[in-house]
Protein backbone atom coordinates (compact mmCIF):
# COMPACT_ATOMS: atom_id res chain seq x y z
CA UNK A 1 0.00 0.00 0.00
CA UNK A 2 1.31 3.43 -0.94
CA UNK A 3 0.09 6.92 -0.13
CA UNK A 4 -1.23 7.33 -3.67
CA UNK A 5 -3.58 4.34 -3.29
CA UNK A 6 -5.37 5.70 -0.22
CA UNK A 7 -8.90 7.06 -0.67
CA UNK A 8 -9.57 10.70 0.22
CA UNK A 9 -11.81 9.57 3.10
CA UNK A 10 -9.08 7.33 4.52
CA UNK A 11 -6.59 10.20 4.20
CA UNK A 12 -8.91 12.52 6.12
CA UNK A 13 -9.10 10.06 9.03
CA UNK A 14 -5.33 9.46 8.98
CA UNK A 15 -4.67 13.22 8.89
CA UNK A 16 -7.02 13.80 11.83
CA UNK A 17 -5.30 11.07 13.85
CA UNK A 18 -1.82 12.49 13.10
CA UNK A 19 -2.88 16.05 13.92
CA UNK A 20 -4.37 14.98 17.28
CA UNK A 21 -1.43 12.82 18.39
CA UNK A 22 -3.36 9.54 18.31
CA UNK A 23 -1.62 6.24 18.95
CA UNK A 24 -4.37 4.09 17.39
CA UNK A 25 -7.36 4.24 15.04
CA UNK A 26 -10.31 1.82 15.28
CA UNK A 27 -12.80 1.04 12.52
CA UNK A 28 -15.79 -0.86 13.90
CA UNK A 29 -19.35 -1.28 12.63
CA UNK A 30 -21.96 0.56 14.72
CA UNK A 31 -19.79 3.44 16.00
CA UNK A 32 -17.92 6.32 14.33
CA UNK A 33 -14.20 5.87 13.67
CA UNK A 34 -12.42 6.03 17.07
CA UNK A 35 -8.99 7.26 18.13
CA UNK A 36 -6.84 6.46 21.15
CA UNK A 37 -5.08 9.56 22.48
CA UNK A 38 -2.96 9.44 25.67
CA UNK A 39 -4.33 5.99 26.38
CA UNK A 40 -8.03 6.94 26.14
CA UNK A 41 -10.54 6.19 23.35
CA UNK A 42 -12.85 8.77 21.83
CA UNK A 43 -14.89 9.03 18.64
CA UNK A 44 -13.97 11.56 15.97
CA UNK A 45 -16.39 14.52 16.36
CA UNK A 46 -19.14 14.69 13.70
CA UNK A 47 -17.90 11.47 12.07
CA UNK A 48 -20.79 9.27 10.86
CA UNK A 49 -21.49 5.86 12.33
CA UNK A 50 -19.61 3.17 10.42
CA UNK A 51 -21.99 0.87 8.53
CA UNK A 52 -21.14 -2.64 7.29
CA UNK A 53 -20.67 -1.27 3.76
CA UNK A 54 -18.57 1.69 4.98
CA UNK A 55 -16.26 -0.59 7.01
CA UNK A 56 -15.62 -2.73 3.93
CA UNK A 57 -15.02 0.39 1.83
CA UNK A 58 -12.56 1.93 4.32
CA UNK A 59 -10.64 -1.33 4.74
CA UNK A 60 -10.57 -1.93 0.98
CA UNK A 61 -8.93 1.50 0.72
CA UNK A 62 -6.13 0.37 3.03
CA UNK A 63 -5.34 -3.20 1.96
CA UNK A 64 -4.27 -4.67 -1.38
CA UNK A 65 -6.45 -7.20 -3.24
CA UNK A 66 -3.97 -9.93 -2.28
CA UNK A 67 -4.30 -9.07 1.42
CA UNK A 68 -8.10 -8.93 1.22
CA UNK A 69 -8.11 -12.37 -0.37
CA UNK A 70 -5.90 -13.60 2.46
CA UNK A 71 -8.36 -12.06 4.95
CA UNK A 72 -11.16 -14.27 3.62
CA UNK A 73 -9.01 -17.35 4.22
CA UNK A 74 -7.27 -16.48 7.49
CA UNK A 75 -9.97 -14.24 9.06
CA UNK A 76 -7.29 -11.76 10.22
CA UNK A 77 -4.31 -10.12 8.54
CA UNK A 78 -1.40 -7.88 9.57
CA UNK A 79 0.34 -5.37 7.32
CA UNK A 80 1.89 -1.91 7.42
CA UNK A 81 2.14 1.12 5.12
CA UNK A 82 3.61 4.62 5.09
CA UNK A 83 1.68 7.90 4.93
CA UNK A 84 3.24 11.35 5.30
CA UNK A 85 5.63 11.28 8.28
CA UNK A 86 4.06 8.14 9.79
CA UNK A 87 3.88 4.40 9.33
CA UNK A 88 0.72 2.52 10.18
CA UNK A 89 0.69 -1.05 11.51
CA UNK A 90 -2.70 -2.53 10.64
CA UNK A 91 -4.63 -5.54 11.87
CA UNK A 92 -7.83 -6.33 9.96
CA UNK A 93 -10.17 -8.86 11.54
CA UNK A 94 -13.79 -9.98 11.69
CA UNK A 95 -16.15 -9.30 14.61
CA UNK A 96 -19.76 -10.50 14.53
CA UNK A 97 -19.11 -11.37 10.90
CA UNK A 98 -18.14 -7.80 9.96
CA UNK A 99 -14.77 -6.46 8.84
CA UNK A 100 -12.98 -4.31 11.43
CA UNK A 101 -9.53 -2.77 11.67
CA UNK A 102 -7.08 -1.41 14.23
CA UNK A 103 -4.28 0.88 13.05
CA UNK A 104 -1.25 1.72 15.22
CA UNK A 105 0.54 4.99 14.35
CA UNK A 106 4.33 4.75 14.25
CA UNK A 107 6.47 7.84 13.57
CA UNK A 108 8.80 7.39 10.60
CA UNK A 109 11.55 9.19 12.52
CA UNK A 110 13.28 6.86 14.95
CA UNK A 111 13.88 8.66 18.23
CA UNK A 112 17.01 7.98 20.23
CA UNK A 113 17.45 6.61 23.75
CA UNK A 114 17.83 10.09 25.32
CA UNK A 115 14.99 11.61 23.30
CA UNK A 116 12.60 8.91 24.50
CA UNK A 117 13.61 9.45 28.11
CA UNK A 118 14.94 5.92 28.41
CA UNK A 119 17.50 5.24 31.16
CA UNK A 120 21.08 5.75 29.84
CA UNK A 121 22.01 2.27 31.12
CA UNK A 122 20.27 0.86 28.01
CA UNK A 123 23.23 2.07 25.93
CA UNK A 124 25.23 -0.61 27.75
CA UNK A 125 23.17 -3.31 26.03
CA UNK A 126 23.89 -1.95 22.53
CA UNK A 127 27.64 -2.16 23.13
CA UNK A 128 27.62 -5.93 23.71
CA UNK A 129 28.72 -8.40 21.04
CA UNK A 130 26.42 -11.24 22.13
CA UNK A 131 23.57 -11.96 24.50
CA UNK A 132 19.83 -11.60 24.95
CA UNK A 133 17.91 -8.36 25.70
CA UNK A 134 14.15 -8.48 26.30
CA UNK A 135 11.73 -5.53 26.28
CA UNK A 136 8.47 -6.35 28.07
CA UNK A 137 5.20 -4.68 28.94
CA UNK A 138 1.53 -4.66 27.96
CA UNK A 139 0.26 -3.84 24.48
CA UNK A 140 0.72 -0.16 23.67
CA UNK A 141 3.55 0.41 26.15
CA UNK A 142 6.10 1.47 23.53
CA UNK A 143 8.10 -1.76 23.27
CA UNK A 144 8.64 -1.44 19.51
CA UNK A 145 9.74 2.19 19.90
CA UNK A 146 12.32 1.21 22.54
CA UNK A 147 13.61 -1.63 20.35
CA UNK A 148 13.92 0.73 17.39
CA UNK A 149 15.97 3.17 19.49
CA UNK A 150 18.34 0.39 20.56
CA UNK A 151 18.76 -0.94 17.03
CA UNK A 152 19.30 2.55 15.62
CA UNK A 153 21.98 3.20 18.26
CA UNK A 154 23.87 0.16 16.94
CA UNK A 155 23.15 1.12 13.34
CA UNK A 156 24.63 4.59 13.95
CA UNK A 157 27.75 3.54 15.83
CA UNK A 158 28.81 0.03 14.81
CA UNK A 159 29.65 -1.77 11.57
CA UNK A 160 27.30 -4.74 11.80
CA UNK A 161 24.81 -6.80 9.85
CA UNK A 162 21.47 -6.31 11.60
CA UNK A 163 18.56 -8.61 10.73
CA UNK A 164 15.03 -7.80 11.89
CA UNK A 165 12.19 -10.34 11.78
CA UNK A 166 8.83 -8.61 12.24
CA UNK A 167 5.08 -9.09 11.81
CA UNK A 168 4.66 -6.64 10.17
CA UNK A 169 7.64 -4.30 9.66
CA UNK A 170 7.09 -1.22 11.83
CA UNK A 171 10.04 1.20 11.86
CA UNK A 172 12.03 1.29 8.62
CA UNK A 173 15.80 1.63 9.16
CA UNK A 174 18.21 3.37 6.83
CA UNK A 175 21.60 1.76 6.27
CA UNK A 176 24.08 3.80 8.33
CA UNK A 177 27.32 2.27 9.56
CA UNK A 178 25.48 -1.05 9.61
CA UNK A 179 23.57 -2.99 6.96
CA UNK A 180 19.96 -3.61 8.05
CA UNK A 181 18.01 -6.50 6.51
CA UNK A 182 14.32 -6.29 7.44
CA UNK A 183 12.20 -9.41 6.97
CA UNK A 184 8.42 -9.45 7.26
CA UNK A 185 6.36 -12.49 8.21
CA UNK A 186 4.22 -13.62 5.30
CA UNK A 187 6.13 -11.58 2.72
CA UNK A 188 9.77 -12.56 3.34
CA UNK A 189 9.45 -15.60 5.62
CA UNK A 190 6.75 -17.97 6.84
CA UNK A 191 7.54 -18.19 10.57
CA UNK A 192 9.64 -16.44 13.20
CA UNK A 193 11.38 -19.69 14.14
CA UNK A 194 12.28 -20.57 10.54
CA UNK A 195 13.60 -17.06 9.90
CA UNK A 196 15.68 -17.23 13.09
CA UNK A 197 17.25 -20.56 12.16
CA UNK A 198 17.87 -19.32 8.63
CA UNK A 199 19.55 -16.20 9.98
CA UNK A 200 22.46 -18.33 11.21
CA UNK A 201 23.43 -18.66 7.54
CA UNK A 202 22.99 -14.94 6.81
CA UNK A 203 26.06 -13.69 8.70
CA UNK A 204 24.23 -11.56 11.30
CA UNK A 205 25.79 -9.70 14.20
CA UNK A 206 22.51 -8.43 15.67
CA UNK A 207 19.03 -9.94 15.34
CA UNK A 208 15.75 -8.28 16.32
CA UNK A 209 12.81 -10.66 16.82
CA UNK A 210 9.57 -8.67 16.83
CA UNK A 211 7.88 -10.98 19.34
CA UNK A 212 8.55 -14.35 20.96
CA UNK A 213 5.22 -16.12 20.47
CA UNK A 214 5.97 -19.83 20.90
CA UNK A 215 8.42 -22.44 22.11
CA UNK A 216 10.13 -22.80 18.72
CA UNK A 217 10.81 -19.04 18.45
CA UNK A 218 12.11 -18.80 22.03
CA UNK A 219 14.33 -21.84 21.52
CA UNK A 220 15.78 -20.46 18.28
CA UNK A 221 16.36 -17.01 19.84
CA UNK A 222 18.22 -18.55 22.80
CA UNK A 223 20.37 -20.59 20.43
CA UNK A 224 21.23 -17.47 18.40
CA UNK A 225 22.29 -15.60 21.55
CA UNK A 226 24.32 -18.60 22.66
CA UNK A 227 26.18 -18.84 19.35
CA UNK A 228 27.71 -15.38 19.46
CA UNK A 229 24.93 -13.02 18.38
CA UNK A 230 23.22 -10.06 20.05
CA UNK A 231 19.47 -10.70 20.13
CA UNK A 232 16.73 -8.17 20.97
CA UNK A 233 13.09 -9.17 21.38
CA UNK A 234 9.79 -8.44 23.15
CA UNK A 235 7.52 -10.42 25.45
CA UNK A 236 4.14 -9.63 27.04
CA UNK A 237 4.99 -9.87 30.73
CA UNK A 238 4.64 -7.48 33.68
CA UNK A 239 8.05 -7.69 35.36
CA UNK A 240 11.62 -8.85 34.90
CA UNK A 241 11.15 -11.84 37.20
CA UNK A 242 7.96 -12.88 35.42
CA UNK A 243 9.83 -12.67 32.11
CA UNK A 244 12.42 -15.27 33.16
CA UNK A 245 9.66 -17.47 34.58
CA UNK A 246 7.56 -17.22 31.38
CA UNK A 247 10.45 -18.25 29.13
CA UNK A 248 11.26 -21.31 31.23
CA UNK A 249 7.63 -22.37 31.71
CA UNK A 250 6.99 -22.52 27.95
CA UNK A 251 9.19 -25.63 27.75
CA UNK A 252 8.20 -29.14 28.91
CA UNK A 253 9.31 -30.02 32.47
CA UNK A 254 12.17 -32.30 31.39
CA UNK A 255 13.79 -29.42 29.46
CA UNK A 256 13.31 -26.64 31.99
CA UNK A 257 16.57 -27.03 33.90
CA UNK A 258 18.53 -26.94 30.65
CA UNK A 259 16.63 -23.79 29.59
CA UNK A 260 17.31 -22.14 32.98
CA UNK A 261 21.04 -22.72 32.47
CA UNK A 262 20.88 -21.50 28.89
CA UNK A 263 18.89 -18.37 29.79
CA UNK A 264 21.17 -17.61 32.75
CA UNK A 265 24.24 -17.72 30.51
CA UNK A 266 22.93 -15.45 27.70
CA UNK A 267 20.49 -12.97 29.30
CA UNK A 268 21.93 -9.43 29.48
CA UNK A 269 18.92 -7.51 30.69
CA UNK A 270 15.17 -7.00 30.82
CA UNK A 271 13.35 -3.68 30.44
CA UNK A 272 9.75 -3.83 31.70
CA UNK A 273 7.98 -0.65 30.66
CA UNK A 274 4.66 1.20 30.84
CA UNK A 275 3.31 4.42 29.35
CA UNK A 276 1.51 6.29 32.17
CA UNK A 277 -0.86 9.26 31.65
CA UNK A 278 1.02 12.45 32.51
CA UNK A 279 -0.74 14.78 34.95
CA UNK A 280 -0.49 17.71 32.53
CA UNK A 281 -1.37 15.73 29.39
CA UNK A 282 0.48 13.23 27.25
CA UNK A 283 2.16 10.12 28.62
CA UNK A 284 5.40 9.41 30.43
CA UNK A 285 7.57 6.29 30.30
CA UNK A 286 8.08 4.22 33.45
CA UNK A 287 10.61 1.41 33.03
CA UNK A 288 11.89 -1.27 35.39
CA UNK A 289 15.48 -2.14 34.53
CA UNK A 290 17.14 -5.46 35.31
CA UNK A 291 20.82 -5.72 34.40
CA UNK A 292 21.80 -9.36 34.70
CA UNK A 293 24.71 -9.87 37.11
CA UNK A 294 26.17 -13.00 38.68
CA UNK A 295 23.59 -12.99 41.50
CA UNK A 296 20.67 -12.94 39.03
CA UNK A 297 22.31 -15.61 36.86
CA UNK A 298 22.54 -17.87 39.90
CA UNK A 299 18.91 -17.24 40.85
CA UNK A 300 17.72 -18.13 37.34
CA UNK A 301 19.92 -21.23 37.23
CA UNK A 302 18.79 -22.37 40.70
CA UNK A 303 15.08 -21.75 40.02
CA UNK A 304 14.87 -18.98 42.63
CA UNK A 305 13.39 -16.40 40.27
CA UNK A 306 11.08 -15.13 43.02
CA UNK A 307 14.16 -13.56 44.67
CA UNK A 308 15.02 -11.40 41.63
CA UNK A 309 12.95 -8.35 42.77
CA UNK A 310 15.13 -8.14 45.92
CA UNK A 311 18.29 -7.97 43.77
CA UNK A 312 16.77 -5.23 41.58
CA UNK A 313 15.83 -3.17 44.65
CA UNK A 314 19.33 -3.35 46.14
CA UNK A 315 21.37 -2.88 42.94
CA UNK A 316 20.80 0.77 42.02
CA UNK A 317 24.59 1.21 41.68
CA UNK A 318 24.50 -1.21 38.72
CA UNK A 319 21.75 0.73 36.96
CA UNK A 320 18.83 -1.36 38.16
CA UNK A 321 15.53 0.09 39.34
CA UNK A 322 12.16 -1.45 40.20
CA UNK A 323 8.95 -0.33 38.51
CA UNK A 324 7.46 0.77 41.84
CA UNK A 325 10.53 2.91 42.59
CA UNK A 326 10.16 4.63 39.20
CA UNK A 327 6.43 5.19 39.78
CA UNK A 328 7.11 6.64 43.25
CA UNK A 329 9.67 9.07 41.80
CA UNK A 330 7.20 10.18 39.10
CA UNK A 331 4.51 10.79 41.73
CA UNK A 332 6.97 12.76 43.90
CA UNK A 333 7.85 15.00 40.95
CA UNK A 334 4.16 15.58 40.21
CA UNK A 335 4.43 14.00 36.74
CA UNK A 336 1.76 11.36 37.36
CA UNK A 337 -1.06 11.00 39.88
CA UNK A 338 -0.86 8.56 42.79
CA UNK A 339 -4.06 6.96 41.50
CA UNK A 340 -2.46 6.14 38.14
CA UNK A 341 0.72 4.97 39.84
CA UNK A 342 -1.24 2.54 42.01
CA UNK A 343 -3.10 1.26 38.95
CA UNK A 344 0.18 0.26 37.29
CA UNK A 345 2.06 -0.77 40.44
CA UNK A 346 3.18 -4.37 40.97
CA UNK A 347 3.00 -3.86 44.77
CA UNK A 348 0.63 -0.96 45.66
CA UNK A 349 1.27 -1.30 49.42
CA UNK A 350 5.02 -0.93 48.92
CA UNK A 351 4.49 1.99 46.52
CA UNK A 352 2.41 3.90 49.09
CA UNK A 353 5.23 3.52 51.62
CA UNK A 354 7.73 4.91 49.09
CA UNK A 355 5.55 7.93 48.32
CA UNK A 356 4.69 8.74 51.93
Amino acid sequence: MTEGNLSSENKSYLDYAIDHGASDIHINVGVPVCLRVDGKLFTIPNAPEVTVAKAKELIKGLASEELLESLKQKKEIDFSFGYKEMRFRVNVYYQMGNESASLRLIPSKIRGIKELGLPPILEQFTGQSQGFVIITGPTGSGKSTTLAALIDEINTNKRCHIITIEDPIEYVFEHKKSIVSQRELGQDTNTFSRALRSSLREDPDVVLVGEMRDLETIDAALTLAETGHLVFTTLHTNSSAQTADRIVSVFPPHQQQQIRSQLASVLLGVVSQRLIPRAKGGRVLAAEIMVVNSAIRNLIRDNKIYQIPNIIQTSASEGMISLDKVLAELVSRGEISLEDALTWSLDPKSLKMMVY
